[in-house]
């Protein structure tokens, strides 16, 4: 049984499968296995997953012939994975070579149910920028619930976000086998994940080396127009309000169905503006104004006041908030030259 087992993910990923691979093939640390998700790619995916497993017996490659989400791609893998921990890695992204011996060791020496790092933005003009995902050290069950639970619950607004990545973290697979704990839907669906593991866990060790390097591109599924995003945002919500009720999280954050929901309003707006969106100037103007009519948008837009966004989403939630969607609209026609 390998000590963890890497969960990657693949789907139309050719242009950048390679630096992925290479980044796990280097690591320091050699007690592991791979587990390939080619999730119906038409491009070279397959095939470079294919030789990649017949150079290296520690990895498994599984091929669907349909795409069927990222979420689903990472349950069949944490169902086939032998490791007695689990980290995810995407496919356009990479580790450093260190990256599984510092988080194996991290956890390792304190005994924690999990261990996590910080990491690295890479943006196409080559600037980079660095994000902790906590203060170093150890974290016990009700630091965990102060610094971890409670923000990624009802925090969702003030910047810096905690971000629930779960590329960030070295998982406990026999925990996440007890609290039979998996993904749900094609976006967002690490925070929840992380969100359930952590309200099951004990304790965390954190180091806040970047060892994960996250490739922002043009190509990245969060750069896309969502036709379906109010049916995703909507069960995503289902899902945090299950959960909310099972871990009695809601006395600590009252108002976080308010911020969930100004922060899936935000992605909602940002989402129909997208340059790639086939609908009319007119016809999404309409889309946003009608997300917004929605009964828990308006309770949200009603009830609570966003305040330490960033200054272009602080505009966007000013102008929502005082219905200037004709002036919201030219500012990201002029923004993403629609």
């Amino acid at each position: 049984m390998p000590s963890i087992s890497v969960i990657v993910p693949v789907y139309q990923a050719e242009k950048y499968l390679h630096r992925c691979l290479d980044s796990i093939a280097r690591q320091t640390f050699s007690d592991w296995e791979l587990i390939l998700v080619n999730d119906g790619s038409t491009d070279g995916s397959a095939a470079l997953c294919d030789q990649f497993a017949a150079k290296d017996s520690r990895v498994r490659v599984f091929h669907r012939k349909k795409n069927q989400g990222v979420s689903e791609a990472r349950n069949l893998g944490l169902n086939e994975a032998k490791g007695a921990f689990i980290a995810f890695l995407d496919a356009d992204d990479c580790y450093e070579f260190q990256a599984l011996e510092t988080l194996w060791n991290l956890r390792e020496q304190s005994g924690a149910d999990a261990a996590a790092c910080g990491l690295t933005y890479l943006y196409p003009n080559g600037e980079q920028s660095v994000q902790s995902q906590l203060p170093a050290g150890i974290y016990g069950r009700e630091e965990l619930r102060e610094k971890l639970i409670n923000p990624l619950t009802g925090d969702r607004l003030t910047q810096p976000v905690f971000n629930g990545y779960s590329v960030c973290y070295l998982f406990s697979a026999e925990l996440i086998r007890k609290a039979r704990l998996t993904f749900d839907g094609p976006y967002l669906e690490d925070e929840l994940f992380v969100l359930e593991y952590f309200c099951n866990a004990h304790s965390l060790a954190v180091t806040e080396q970047p060892l994960y390097r996250y490739f922002l591109h043009p190509e990245s599924a969060t750069h896309h127009y969502m036709e379906h995003f109010s049916q995703v945002f909507s069960r995503f919500m289902e899902r945090k309000e299950a959960l909310v009720a099972k871990y009695s999280l809601e006395a600590a954050r009252p108002q976080w169905r308010e911020s969930s929901n100004w922060a899936g309003l935000l992605i909602a707006v940002g989402n129909e503006y997208a340059r790639d969106n086939p609908k009319s100037i007119r016809q999404r103007q309409k889309a946003v104004q009608e997300f917004c009519r929605r009964p828990e948008m308006e309770k949200a837009i009603r009830e609570l006041v966003p305040v330490g966004l960033s200054p272009n989403k602080q505009m966007v939630a000013n102008l929502v908030r005082g219905k200037h969607f004709f002036t919201l609209t030219q500012l990201y026609r002029l923004k993403n030259r629609i």
